[in-house]
């Protein structure tokens, strides 16, 4: 058993693939035409991923007053997800680099190198690198 996607809604599926993709590195795993919204707009199924990851993040665009209110608080300002990499200094800098809003300085916590940043939509992540002493990317 696995977990294969978790969504996050987005404003706008390409401002989504862009951030996640050039910003994040994240693979484009697929993003094809999906059957209509309720209101009947075009809907996409977008799906990105870390590079070899399995589970993935389905990218869905707000609809309605209700969904577009959650845009960036779908974890009601806590940090929704745990991005862990393995050469931390790398990725926060090629982030750094593209954009990425940080929101602290990094820091150096038991369970590895942090730091805090928004997604495209305003959500809050932490960027974690290796645990202390393990050698491994270990959760």
């Amino acid at each position: 058993m696995h977990l294969e996607l978790t969504s996050l809604i987005v404003r706008d599926y390409d401002e989504a693939i862009t951030f996640f993709v050039d910003a994040l590195g994240f693979d484009l795993v697929e993003d094809s035409p999906a059957v209509t919204t309720h209101s009947g707009q075009p809907k996409r199924w977008v799906v990105v991923r870390p590079p070899g990851a399995g589970s993935g993040i389905l990218l869905a665009r707000a609809e309605g007053d209700e969904q577009t209110a959650a845009i960036g608080r779908q974890f009601a300002g806590r940090v929704g997800f745990f991005l862990r990499v393995d050469n931390f200094d790398v990725h926060y800098a090629r982030m750094r680099a593209a954009g990425v809003e940080f929101l602290e300085e990094p820091r150096d916590e038991p369970y590895g190198t942090v730091v805090v940043f928004t997604d495209v939509s305003g959500n809050k992540w932490d960027l974690l690198g290796r645990r202390p002493g393990t050698g491994t990317l270990g959760t």
